[in-house]
């Protein structure tokens, strides 16, 4: 903390020194000037009250002789002249108005103030006017037997002047405290600068920053530490030097690895990790549940089970493990000191894509083989049996003809599709945008399908809102394909006297086409997957004429949604139906 340092100490020292120094001074500079300002005032009252009785005992004439002292005397006293005849005074009245006048009989009934006209020498005397609360000071001085001049004065003049003093003497004291403060600061900071630099260098080279140097300020003892404390740097450096390139040359290549690589010692402690071996680590602590300390890393149950095999062995070992739907390959060489094992290396590597992959390989050909099993053996089956003349009539020929020729359409649709949808994957789906006016387009769309609607006892209906008659940018013949797979899905999957439903409307600048059917719908776990390639949700009718198909023809739909930066969902629930919801963006220009 600040208050417990050098700087802090030496600052609140000398601060509080000259706070008491100037404590005492404003005391005692309050007092002398509280009453330098009463006695300066008594003076010139006294000053004044004898110019009064200069001008008194010249002039015989008391009317001329007060007219005079109104000019003379200052505009903040006040005169009262007493004469030795009874009752004969006379007051000024241009004096200070917020000083009320005195008569002279209440002079007369002090008893200090009644001396002087008896000839004493000057009265000094501070008291107060009766019935008023003004404190005033009060002078008076002999003119000759019976007679006197008083001269009074009010004295929150001199109230008002100790109070400008005082403020001018509590600035002063603050002005120097605050100088006090800046100079005290600065002193300490400059007596303790050596000090401070030399804390955070030995800091920053307990951190390893070995080029710090202290700079030497002074050639006293401060300055002899500061060169010793850099050559001390400097020794470091070179010492540590060789071990840094190396640690660094290590962790730049454990850094730049694509696979995880932990090193162990015999134990089982980790020494050595990259990025990509704490990954894997972390993924397995999520895995077990175990919670790894700050700067703590331990070791897996089968890592060491493994480093125990290749410290036992001195052999290499491997093993695979998934964790958190990942597969990773640990490779464990045995690390050599002489004569026996310290240790070993464990190389980790993310074999999940090159998993998948092979799994998409497999499954692709499994299910084109599924695919075209049943088409090729009925093209075998019904040609060996044109060949063989199983057919007699020409009428059972062309029938099985007309067979062989629905079944290779059927493998031209499967190839052709699997190239689209392979092109489509690649990028290399190409849009002939155009602006289309959405209602129409849409209308045209869905009377295609009556005939088909009808055959199947499907009641068709198509329900387009006022905002569906906007134009957009889109590729026509693409966006029909979308609209015919889901409009035909759904008229195929639909029960006896069902019911499609086409709704298009226009929701937040964005065009939205919901195509819902009343057929078995969709199970919840397979509803994930209605978009991959050859997956197909209804397996109890996938060969029930009539609503066979390639299994492909939603992923085609789900590629040229994205191709349009638009989007396809499906709802379903068993036994109610299905909904499958497009929606493309408006776009005014193409």
């Amino acid at each position: 903390m600040f208050w417990r340092s050098v700087v802090g100490k030496l600052w609140v020292t000398i601060l509080m020194l000259v706070c008491f120094v100037l404590f005492i001074l404003t005391v005692l500079l309050l007092q002398f000037f509280e009453n330098y300002h009463l006695v300066e005032a008594e003076d010139e009252l006294v000053q004044s009250a004898k110019k009064v009785t200069e001008i008194v005992e010249e002039y015989d004439n008391r009317e001329l002789a007060l007219d005079i002292i109104d000019h003379v005397v200052d505009s903040s006293t006040r005169v009262l002249v007493l004469f030795e005849e009874e009752d004969a005074w006379l007051s000024s009245e241009q004096g200070n108005s917020n000083v009320p006048p005195i008569d002279a009989s209440w002079v007369k009934n002090n008893e200090a103030l009644a001396r002087v006209m008896e000839g004493e020498e000057v009265i000094k005397q501070e008291t107060s006017i009766p019935k008023t609360d003004t404190n005033i000071l009060i002078v008076g001085t002999p003119i000759e037997q019976g007679s006197a001049v008083y001269m009074y004065q009010d004295l929150t003049f001199v109230e008002q002047t100790s109070a400008q003093t005082t403020k001018i003497i509590f600035l002063g004291a603050g002005i120097a405290v605050i100088l006090t403060t800046i100079f005290a600061f600065f002193l300490s900071t400059r007596i303790t600068s050596p000090l401070i630099k030399m804390r955070e260098g030995a800091f920053e080279l307990a951190r390893g920053e070995f080029n710090t140097k202290v700079p030497i300020l002074t050639h006293d003892e401060i300055g002899e530490l500061a060169m010793a404390f850099n050559r001390m740097g400097r020794q470091l450096k070179f010492h540590i030097n060789a071990l840094s390139q190396e640690k660094e040359q290590l962790s730049g290549i454990l850094r730049s690895m694509a696979d995880g690589v932990i090193t162990l010692n015999r134990n089982g402690e980790v020494l050595i990790t990259n990025p990509p071996a704490a990954q894997f680590l972390h993924a397995w602590e999520y895995e077990t549940g175990k919670v790894m300390l700050p700067n703590e890393a331990y070791l897996p149950e089968p890592l060491q089970q493994l480093l125990d095999q290749v410290v036992t062995a001195e052999e290499e070992g491997m093993a695979e493990y998934t964790i958190q739907g990942r597969s990773w390959v640990v490779i464990m060489t045995p690390l050599y000191n002489q004569s026996y094992v310290r240790g070993a290396v464990a190389v980790i590597r993310d074999m999940t894509e090159e998993r998948r992959l092979d799994k998409l390989r497999k499954d692709f050909i499994a299910n084109v083989s599924h695919e075209l099993r049943t088409p090729i053996s009925m093209l075998q089956g019904y040609s060996e049996a044109i060949v063989d003349d199983v057919a007699e009539s020409k009428e059972e020929k062309n029938e099985l003809a007309q067979i062989i020729h629905e079944e290779s359409l059927r493998i031209g649709r499967l190839v052709n599709e699997l190239l689209d949808l392979a092109r489509m994957e690649a990028g290399h789906i190409q849009l002939n945008l155009e602006q289309v006016h959405m209602q129409p387009f849409i209308e045209r769309i869905v009377k295609k399908f009556h005939g088909l609607a009808g055959e199947r006892g499907v009641t068709l209906n198509l329900s387009l809102a006022d905002s569906a008659s906007r134009t957009s940018c889109m590729d026509p013949d693409r966006f029909e394909q979308v609209l015919t797979n889901l409009i035909d899905n759904a008229i195929r999957h639909s029960y006896e006297n069902g019911v499609v439903k086409v709704n298009a409307f226009v929701d937040q600048k964005q065009v939205v086409i919901a195509v819902q059917d009343e057929g078995s719908g969709i199970e919840e776990e397979d509803l994930p997957f209605v978009f991959e390639r050859f997956y197909k949700a209804d397996k109890s009718r996938k060969r029930e004429k009539g609503k066979s198909g390639t299994g492909l023809g939603l992923a085609i739909a789900k590629n040229i949604m994205e191709a349009h930066q638009g989007t396809i969902s499906v709802h379903s629930k068993i036994g109610e139906g299905t909904t499958f919801t497009c929606k493309l963006p408006l776009q005014d220009e193409c």
